[in-house]
């Protein structure tokens, strides 16, 4: 089965959840696709200052955002992924939604908070299953730092992911160089969405996002990528024939664990 796959980077405006979501919407609408992928927190921005500030972006799945994604996905009959600001009990949930013309398909909430994400957000509590998309094919959902985890990204490997859909709004210039080896060892697609950037807020706290999206095959090749400022849509045609995990004859990259003798926990 072949796919057009592909990544929106561009710069959030810091709390303008209806302006971000109408920019998204209409970058989309110019575009043929089967799979797009949106970055971290795409409609609200990042760098929160408290709880309180991001409880007041925070969207449930009936918000502007997720009904507008699914118009969308519905019209153009595709599936998006995208991170969003999601209203919690006390904190809100840094997650991503999984959208398709059936509506919402899935949420993750983003289970490896990083550094000071940690002080505005709950910890995730959705586990790294593979989504049915009902159209032939299981996607997995990550959002940025989970990338350094090799055990998310095989979780999902193991659970049937062939597509890893994964929304980031990265800060360390090392993630889209170790990509190829995620979708090598796992032989998987991997769509990195990220954003570009700096924010500062009221504390004098700045952070510099670095941009690159990019897309990698199950044969660790770059297949896409952009630059560290590119604004817009960019896609690629991928074949999912390419993530059979039956290597050569004898090789069978799962069957072939050998379990009994990691030490993993």
């Amino acid at each position: 089965m072949k796919l057009t796959v592909g990544f929106l980077q561009f710069k959030p405006e810091f709390g303008k959840i209806r302006e971000n979501t109408d920019y998204i919407i209409g970058e989309l609408k110019k575009h043929r696709f089967d799979i797009a992928v949106l970055p971290e927190l795409c409609t609200t921005g990042y760098l929160f200052e408290s709880v309180k500030q991001a409880n007041e972006f925070a969207e449930s799945k009936d918000g502007y955002f997720i009904q507008s994604l699914s118009k969308l996905a519905k019209e153009k009959k595709c599936i998006i992924a995208g991170g969003f600001c999601e209203r919690g009990k006390e904190k809100p949930f840094n997650s991503q939604v999984l959208v398709s013309e059936k509506g919402v398909l899935s949420i993750y909430r983003k289970a490896h908070l990083f550094y000071k994400e940690k002080e505005i957000f709950a910890k995730g509590n959705t586990p790294f299953k593979a989504v049915d998309t009902g159209k032939g094919y299981k996607v997995g959902l990550m959002i940025c730092f989970d990338w350094i985890f090799p055990e998310a990204m095989r979780s999902l490997a193991l659970d049937g992911a062939q597509v890893i859909l994964h929304s980031a709004n990265l800060v360390l210039p090392y993630c889209q160089r170790a990509m190829f080896a995620r979708s090598l060892e796992n032989r998987v697609f991997i769509i990195t969405a990220n954003r570009f950037g700096k924010e500062t807020n009221s504390k004098g706290e700045s952070v510099e996002f670095t941009g690159k999206s990019q897309i990698t095959s199950p044969e660790g090749e770059v297949l896409l990528t952009i630059g560290e400022k590119t604004k817009g849509f960019y896609s690629v045609e991928i074949d999912l024939s390419l993530t059979d995990k039956q290597m050569n004859p004898l090789n069978h990259l799962f069957n072939d664990k050998r379990t009994d003798l990691y030490n993993l926990f």
